[in-house]
């Protein structure tokens, strides 16, 4: 049996997927909670959207030359391998298919069904009811992706276009609606008031920024099908580029439109829907949710084909847990079969983690309930930097727009991102725990929870001989 997939997806299918895992329940919900985080100063919000905006594109564009040199099973995985050796690629892949990928397309899946219930009418978003739909919901993905690849890559180019009529039609319609009724210039010149936890205006920006991230997370995951994709070495970089710098306009026109669409008072409270219903009325608010949700189901898409292959990227290096079974490619449908089903495994565990964690009324695992959905993000930048560093070394001498400038500016968005998380997860709650007679700082847990997963992955490496 043929140990290699099939070279199907064009440069479209690759800037789909950047924009299309990107784009999606992120900055519906996160607009939220950006607003909140910044006290509904509109402004504030949108430094930090920029600021976050920035960092990926930094990143992308590193990645993007990384991308023009490399091409192995998976993009991350190759770059890494190429930058610091075996050993911390495979560690890298093992996270990134153990706990990031997994803790993202969970969250996604709940966040899928919680919109298409918020859709019929319902405010039941913990309950069997919404936990069960979002079973269904990754479980379908999983099908989708595993037994059908082409299918997949087609109704991600498709849910792409369809997830940017909201945004477009809210930053447009938005807007003229705000300036109209005067909410534009209003929300703009407000004065910035402290936030939670008596923040100022500094520090709202760096707990705003890390709700933006989680809107950005996903970019990289593109890179998982650079051994399916055409031309990879042209055709990736010229997607991770396009695609970012798309994302970060939509996401700030977006956002403007937003908030002059409703009072961010409404907005704090209620979310994006009560904007879509007070532009667009009920029958058009309600048509237009239709591709909120369609946006979810596209992002959980492109994150369950990633998943599907991170097992099968770390087999074909011969490393992890049963190296030869996880490479397999199944000849019927030309997918790592066995790589997809434990991935839909380890999902399912994470989605009960984030259940458990995160939405049940009393937290099912102590000290150890935190954020999946933004905490990872403290461990995934960090693991750019020495990557970064290293591209200075290897390559500082071929040019130094490029192999020294470009990972120099990486190297700070990254420590930039890092920091902003673990003040906005662990100072910030810490402070306010402390305040109460307690000990809290999820940042500490999660990254106990990191080592371990870790050390087990650790357990699994084969070091290389010869």
């Amino acid at each position: 049996m043929e140990n290699r997939l099939e070279k199907r997806y064009g440069l479209l299918t690759a800037i789909c997927m950047v924009v299309g895992i990107v784009i999606g329940s992120g900055v519906f919900f996160k607009a939220q909670s950006v607003l909140g985080h910044t006290n509904g100063n509109v402004p504030l919000g949108i430094i930090a959207w920029l600021i976050g905006g920035a960092v990926m594109i930094l990143c992308a564009l590193n990645f993007a030359n990384l991308g023009t040199r490399y091409e192995k099973v998976n993009g991350l995985v190759d770059y890494a391998e190429a930058t610091m050796g075996s050993r911390y690629a495979y560690l890298t892949g093992w996270f990134a298919t153990v706990l990031y990928y997994p803790a993202m397309t969970s969250v996604l899946a709940w966040v899928s069904a919680r919109y298409t219930l918020e859709l019929f009418g319902s405010s039941e978003i913990t309950g069997g009811l919404c936990m069960s739909l979002a079973c269904f919901y990754l479980c379908l993905s999983f099908a989708v992706n595993a037994l059908a690849p082409k299918i997949a890559g087609k109704f991600q180019v498709s849910t792409t276009f369809l997830k940017l009529i909201p945004l477009v039609l809210m930053a447009v319609v938005g807007l003229i609606v705000g300036l109209a009724s005067g909410n534009t210039v209003q929300e703009f010149t407000a004065p910035v008031v402290s936030g939670e936890n008596g923040l100022n205006a500094g520090g709202m920006i760096f707990v705003a920024t890390v709700a933006t991230a989680f809107a950005y997370e996903g970019w990289i995951i593109a890179t998982t099908i650079n051994s399916e994709l055409k031309n990879a070495k042209r055709n990736l970089p010229i997607a991770l580029i396009i695609g970012c710098s798309v994302i970060v306009v939509v996401y700030i026109v977006y956002y403007i439109g937003l908030a002059g669409a409703a009072p961010v008072e409404e907005l704090m409270k209620n979310g994006a829907n009560v904007a879509f219903l007070s532009v667009f009325g009920k029958v058009g608010g309600t048509f237009l949710y239709v591709f909120v949700v369609v946006s979810c189901l596209g992002t959980l898409n492109g994150l369950m084909l990633a998943n599907q292959r991170g097992m099968y990227s770390l087999g074909m290096r011969n490393e992890g847990p049963k190296p030869a079974v996880m490479a397999e490619v199944s000849g019927t449908v030309n997918m790592p079969v066995n790589s997809a089903v434990v991935a839909l495994v380890v999902n399912g565990f994470w989605m009960f983690y984030f259940y458990g964690a995160n939405l049940n009324s009393t937290p099912l695992f102590g000290v150890f309930s935190f954020d999946s959905s933004e905490l990872p993000i403290i461990t995934i930048y960090a693991l750019y930097i020495p990557m970064f560093i290293k591209v200075i070394h290897m390559h500082g001498r071929e040019g130094f727009f490029k192999n020294v400038l470009l990972p120099i500016l990486g190297i700070a968005a990254s420590v930039f991102m890092v920091f902003a998380a673990v003040y906005a997860h662990g100072i910030v709650p810490y402070q306010a725990a402390a305040a109460q007679g307690r000990f809290a700082c999820p940042v500490v847990f999660y990254l106990i929870v990191f080592v371990a997963v870790m050390i087990v992955g650790n357990c699994f490496y084969k070091k290389k001989t010869g």
